[in-house]
């Protein structure tokens, strides 16, 4: 009979685990060799406003003639408020609202913190610009600014919705005052084939082509040619803009706080610190509990943080101290898989079943019970991520991306590792799983008797 050497031959399992490691650590220490140019974007660790300093700035959406600023139009203002900070460039600005009547923007690492609030809090204008140079000209490319005659404002619009198209694709379509349906009429007529464009603070939201004349005030944009029609989300946020591309209530700056690096770096020196003492004395425990497996888990630990950090700087997520207790917490919860395997080891090696099989064993009755944990623990963070505020937010998306990497490590990476190291002969020793002598089988066994004994028949 054929014997069992998972040693004498490169399995799937491990062939992963190495190129995993490899890969992560590329992108942890070494993103330039690639990764940057194929997401075409930098790779970097993105810290929140609490870790890396910046400004934190809260508005007073103002109350216009007898009109009071409802829920919806908060809504509103926040988007566009977000949409506006998304342009400068400032790295994961967080827009939250408070109350019936606050805007609270926070921008980490500003470099022009003026420049910001002045975009911020200006109430902006919606234009409609025709684009000079007839049916030869292309047009413009959405998010550039340009600087022509508009031919009317946004407060023309009288309403707008989504609809549909002659094929049942989706259309915006938006109704004009008086005034503008009677400009727009007459320049359609005259400038069939050209493109004009519809504005927001000169940056340009939409630049759809003229087709035919548009006597009346009721125009439809569509998507051309385009199978389907516009992009639901295109025309979803053209939709928005048409409707409030002005702020519909004025807002007043009520305070400015800047947070400086220097405390930020602070609370980042906390952090590390309260981090690695933690995962050392979880080191340590899993060493004098468990010896040669808690050595093999330490290991699975550490490539444990080093694959969550690649996954960090990859999506990217951002650190805030709500984030890296996340973390602290999700690397605790990885033990505990190890914990409940070990433990369900000693069980079976105490069982009489030899070295190969208890580890086999071990593996398979903690699965459900490892399962089970993971599955509450994510349905409790999704919930924390989709109701949650910012703050919590980030907790949540830390601890759900930690569950799963904690999910792998412990079922793979530990349970690959162990199944090399029990074939080797000086790893037959009772000493090293915290078992008796009289306990303990280190027969190395057949493949066939091997699952029959993990399972408890032989």
């Amino acid at each position: 009979m054929a014997l069992y050497h998972p040693a004498s031959m490169p399995r799937p399992s491990v062939i992963l685990i190495i190129v995993v490691g490899l890969f992560a650590l590329l992108v942890d220490f070494a993103p330039q060799l690639g990764f940057q140019q194929v997401l075409n974007r930098p790779i970097e660790t993105k810290l929140g406003l609490d870790l890396s300093g910046g400004l934190r700035v809260e508005y007073q959406a103002q109350q216009v003639e007898d009109r009071v600023p409802t829920a919806a139009d908060l809504a509103v203002i926040q988007a566009i408020v977000e949409r506006r900070v998304n342009a400068t460039g400032v790295s994961e600005p967080v827009v939250t609202t408070q109350g019936s009547d606050r805007v609270v923007v926070e921008l980490p690492g500003v470099s022009d913190p003026e420049a910001v609030r002045r975009l911020v809090g200006q109430t902006g204008r919606l234009d409609f610009v025709p684009i000079p140079g007839g049916a030869s000209v292309n047009p413009p490319a959405k998010d550039t600014r340009i600087d022509y005659p508009p031919l009317f404002s946004g407060e023309q619009v009288e309403s707008a919705t989504l609809g549909q198209d002659q094929q049942g694709g989706t259309a915006v379509n938006f109704v004009l005052r008086e005034e503008g349906a009677r400009i727009f009429t007459e320049h359609t007529r005259n400038n069939v084939g050209s493109f004009f464009a519809i504005t927001l603070d000169s940056v340009v939201i939409s630049a759809p082509e003229i087709t035919t004349a548009i006597p009346g005030n009721q125009v439809q944009i569509t998507g051309g040619s385009a199978l389907g029609g516009l992009p639901r989300a295109e025309a979803t946020n053209l939709v928005t803009v048409l409707q409030f591309g002005s702020l519909p209530f004025p807002l007043v700056e009520l305070s400015n706080v800047e947070i400086s690096a220097t405390l930020g770096q602070e609370f980042v020196n906390r952090s590390v610190l309260a981090g690695g003492i933690a995962i050392l004395l979880v080191i340590a425990f899993m060493l004098v509990h468990y010896r040669l497996p808690g050595l093999v888990a330490s290991s699975a630990l550490l490539f444990y943080a080093v694959l969550v950090y690649a996954v960090f700087r990859l999506v990217p997520v951002t650190l805030t101290l709500a984030g890296i207790a996340g973390f602290v917490l999700s690397v605790g919860m990885a033990v505990d898989a190890n914990i409940l395997i070990f433990e369900r080891m000693k069980e079976e090696l105490r069982a009489g079943k030899s070295l190969p099989a208890a580890v086999e064993a071990g593996f398979a009755r903690a699965w459900n019970s490892i399962l089970d944990s993971n599955v509450s623990s994510l349905i409790t963070a999704t919930i924390l991520f989709v109701f949650g505020t910012s703050v919590i937010k980030g907790f949540a998306l830390v601890l759900i991306i930690g569950v799963l990497i904690s999910m792998f490590t412990a079922i793979t990476v530990t349970r690959t590792v162990l199944r090399v190291i029990v074939q080797q002969d000086w790893a037959r020793k009772a000493r090293l799983y915290g078992v008796a002598e009289n306990e303990f089988v280190a027969r190395p066994i057949g493949r066939a008797a091997l699952r029959g004994e993990a399972r408890g028949r032989v």
